[in-house]
């Protein structure tokens, strides 16, 4: 007996039901289903019926799964144009041709990947004969994330196209000549084929997310029309595993970007085994992209499997596909017939009964070979869904088989991932299933021939005939001839070189009114890119929020809480500012989309993205290398920079290393200036390199990082002389001596040499008068703007003698001959100043902050670090009494006078 007092269903729901009798008689509708035809059937009615309202604009929940089955039917499928016998050709050459690439290297142990474009063939091949526009197409063509292990598959297409030889191909991995290939899409290595590096996984999906969005963002600034470009993402099912991967899916929902479509590689195997062995991974994708709201459009099965489902009158065929695990689907590819009627027929009475009317044949075509992916009319018919949703990005999941074709040593192995190459005998065999040309006689001394059907042969003239009506060859990168960006108004630089008086600015500050003053300029202004990552208001920029706009592209549909306020938050469809909200990984997909622009758009972008430097390098070093690989350009802020600087927030917001790491990146030129002046100094030279007309030897393809502080400070005039410039840029220069600040050292006075650099400057500067005053001693200043910079110098000198060449590093011209000790000071671990200690004539001693951060004041982590004033000028004394410069006495006597 049910209880009285206990809550019924209805007293959950905070809808109020206008008409209970109706509700009950649908609720009796399903149970009386459920009981003649079974719940199986009861289900089924309820999906029907859900899928309906959702198609008629009805407000519910949507439905995060649908059955494991073809989300197109065959008979709903559209009749892909083109020569299906060519286009099988085609790609039997590519299939050839990949492999034996891979196997003809093994040889010389580089490895390669075989499998996954074995699995994948026919989602490139028929999206390159159908859909992939090129560069010469209106616009600027479609953008390609190829999955990095299907490089093989794409050279392969690239040789029968004749934009690789098989001289190229025999050096697959082996680059050091300077005709080899690299392994995976690399634009720095073959920049005129790739413009993505993809292979670090995970990155490549969140990359083509944040390009589908500055797409977008390009065209509603009106910088151009590019809203005929579509960018396609290529995934493996295992790569969603990385959570960059699936990281932005809500903001492409969210803003609709339907020029943007992933298509993911679902042949159920990551590198080692099954990706989800108890599970299935499609369904698992398919209910993570709906509830992200994206279109989804399942291609599972081939047209093998057509008569079964005929035959499934009673959805027990649907069902058992649902519940078998992948790891056993895997098994089924490897085993006969009699297997897979026990296992997966035998467990249910309708299943044993289908199986009866199949014959071992058709029950080995369908589990063994036919795919949706690997159907070039299936696949047609999901990219053609694809290109035509409206609204929202879709998601396209292909169950394929990893090996395919390459035999059942291949197909499905746990192993495939790692396996190298294939016998004489299986390239025989493989060839024989894709009916191609080849001889036995063409194996010379048992090594794989290369296949071509000849430059004018109708395969290769299809080919060339269908990319040329899809706006030229593909995969392509372009760098179109573009003229430099005219150079920014001289005035927004040299307003800094006067100082700031007496009115302390942090040099987070003047890079802000830098830019702020750069954006307003006629030529360039519009070109630039501030991305932030919702933390605007930390380093002053919210005064460019009005005259710049925040990018959104739905605007501003509410009034915003600040309207009446000087500096209020305003959104706009052609806002020019990106604020990513709390993701530093989505910013940088921001920065890397738009400082990449000259080469994918043939548009200069001027991007620029500042962060709180603890959470740059440290949290997106891989995409950092990323924008290197890419020949991005532009210009990284580390702000609220050092060590000891950021008051209070303790060791994980206190940065004493991401220089050490940005020097690991050789696109990266990592600057830590002290004063205004050498900030304004190194973005105009940034421009210049980048945007404008390089010097000889001048690499274009870098960007800068810059550390940034937020203590304001007494901003000193630039001091003047020559080569003041030229120090900034080159990493160091002296700022002062003891005689030009006015110290009056006696004539015989000891002397150092104090470099510092970025806001340990101010300490250095402090501890040089302290030095006269207190000690007798002379110190000359110097400002290290780039250790890094120094050290890059000095290993090309180094290089440069041992070919024979007389050159001396910068760092050794600067300081020569300077008197004295070298005593460098910095707010990053010792080991940031440390890098140049051996190119350095004089005798070497440094300061840094080594250790983890702490919470306290500045003036107590630079005590606790060593790093104060005071302990610069005990580490002074320390380093003139072991060369007999000053008594020994003098070290013990400040240690006990500054309390250290």
């Amino acid at each position: 007996m049910s209880d009285p007092n206990a809550i019924q269903p209805s007293e959950l729901d905070q809808l109020p039901d206008r008409d209970p009798e109706e509700t009950a008689e649908w609720q009796a509708s399903l149970d009386a289903v459920a009981k003649a035809a079974g719940p199986h059937r009861a289900a089924y009615l309820m999906r029907r019926t859900l899928e309906r309202a959702e198609g008629n604009g009805i407000a519910l929940p949507k439905l995060l799964e649908t059955d494991y089955v073809n989300t197109i039917p065959t008979a709903a499928e559209p009749s892909a144009p083109g020569d299906e016998e060519m286009e099988r050709k085609i790609t039997a050459w590519n299939r050839w041709n990949a492999a034996a690439m891979v196997t003809r290297g093994s040889k010389y142990g580089v490895g390669g990947h075989i499998a996954t474009f074995a699995s994948a063939a026919w989602l490139y091949e028929t999206g390159f004969n159908h859909f992939f526009k090129g560069k010469e197409a209106d616009g600027s063509g479609d953008q390609l994330y190829i999955q990095g292990h299907a490089s093989p598959g794409i050279y392969a297409r690239a040789f029968l196209d004749g934009r690789l030889d098989e001289q190229q191909l025999d050096n697959f991995r082996r680059e050091s000549g300077g005709n080899g290939l690299p392994s995976y899409p690399h634009p720095r290595r073959l920049p005129w084929l790739w413009e993505f590096p993809t292979v670090s996984m995970g990155l490549g999906p969140l990359s083509a997310i944040y390009q589908a969005r500055f797409n977008r963002y390009l065209t509603a600034r009106g910088i151009k029309d590019v809203s005929d470009s579509h960018v396609w993402a290529f995934l493996g099912d295992g790569e969603m595993d990385e959570p960059e991967s699936t990281a932005a899916l809500a903001l492409a929902s969210r803003e609709g970007l339907d020029n943007l479509t992933f298509v993911i590689n679902c042949n159920l195997q990551r590198l080692d085994g099954p990706v989800r062995a108890n599970f299935k991974i499609v369904q698992e994708l398919e209910a993570q992209f709906r509830g992200a709201g994206w279109n989804v459009v399942k291609s599972l099965w081939g047209n093998a499997w057509d008569e079964l489902f005929r035959l499934d009158t009673t959805g027990a065929l649907v069902r058992r596909l649902r519940e078998v695990p992948d790891a056993q689907v895997q098994t089924y590819q490897t085993r006969d017939a009699a297997y897979i009627r026990q296992d997966f027929f035998g467990k249910d009475p309708a299943l044993v009964e289908m199986a009866k009317l199949l014959s071992d044949d058709k029950i080995l075509e369908c589990f063994h070979l036919s795919r949706g992916g690997h159907e070039a009319r299936k696949v047609y018919a999901a990219y053609k869904a694809a290109v035509e949703f409206k609204g929202a990005p879709t998601v396209i999941l292909a169950q394929t088989v990893k090996g395919h074709t390459l035999g059942q040593g291949f197909a499905s192995k746990n192993a495939n991932h790692q396996m190298k190459k294939l016998t004489v005998d299986e390239f025989k065999t493989m060839r024989d299933l894709l009916e191609l040309p080849i001889k036995d006689s063409d194996f010379v001394d048992g090594v794989v021939p290369y296949g071509h059907p000849g430059a004018d042969s109708p395969e290769v003239r299809y080919l060339q005939e269908r990319r040329a009506a899809l706006g030229g060859p593909a995969p392509a990168r372009r760098v179109h001839p573009v003229a430099p960006l005219p150079a920014p108004a001289e005035k927004a630089f040299a307003s800094f070189d006067k100082g700031s008086g007496t009115q302390n600015v942090a040099t987070t500050m003047a890079f802000v009114r830098l830019i702020k003053d750069l954006v307003r300029d006629k030529e360039t202004g519009k070109r630039w890119v501030p991305i932030v990552p919702d933390e605007a208001r930390t380093f002053g920029m919210e005064s460019l929020f009005p005259s710049l706009g925040i990018y959104s592209p739905k605007g501003q549909t509410y009034e915003p809480v600040d309207r009446d306020q000087l500096m209020y938050y305003k959104e706009a469809q052609n806002g020019q500012i990106l604020n990513e909200g709390i993701t530093e990984a989505g910013s940088m997909a921001d920065f890397i989309a738009a400082s990449t622009a000259y080469a994918t758009h043939g548009e200069a972008m001027i991007p620029f993205y500042i962060f709180y430097s603890m959470f740059g390098w440290q949290r997106t070093a891989d995409q950092m290398w990323q924008l290197g690989d890419q020949l991005g350009r532009g210009f990284l802020v580390g702000a609220t920079a050092g060590r000891t600087t950021l008051t209070g927030e303790g060791l994980q917001h206190a940065d004493g290393h991401s220089p050490v790491i940005a020097a690991t990146n050789p696109a990266a030129l990592t600057y830590d200036p002290a004063f205004a002046y050498e900030v304004a100094t190194i973005v105009r030279d940034g421009i210049r390199r980048m945007y404008g007309e390089a010097a000889p030897g001048e690499d274009p393809n870098v960007f800068y990082y810059l550390t940034v502080y937020n203590e304001p400070l007494p901003q000193p005039a630039k001091p003047s002389g020559p080569g003041i410039d030229e120090g900034v840029v080159k990493g160091l220069y002296r700022f002062n001596t003891a005689e030009s600040a006015g110290l009056s050292p006696a004539a015989n006075a000891a002397r150092i040499q104090l470099l510092g650099s970025g806001t340990a400057i101010h300490w250095v500067l402090k501890a040089q008068r302290m030095l006269a005053e207190e000690w007798g001693v002379a110190a000359d200043v110097w400002s290290a703007t780039s250790w890094t910079e120094l050290r890059r110098d000095a290993l090309e000198a180094d290089a440069g003698l041992l070919r024979g060449e007389e050159r001396v590093s910068y760092v050794r011209q600067a300081l020569h001959g300077a008197e004295g000790p070298v005593l460098a000071v910095s707010d990053y671990m010792r080991q940031v100043p440390d890098q140049i200690a051996q190119w350095v004539e004089q005798d070497w001693s440094s300061l840094g902050a080594d250790g983890f951060g702490l919470s306290d004041t500045r003036e107590g982590a630079r005590r606790h670090f060593g790093v104060d004033a005071e302990s610069v000028v005990v580490a002074a004394l320390a380093q003139l009494a072991r060369r007999g410069e000053v008594k020994a006495t003098a070290v013990k006597e400040a240690r006990e006078k500054y309390g250290l």
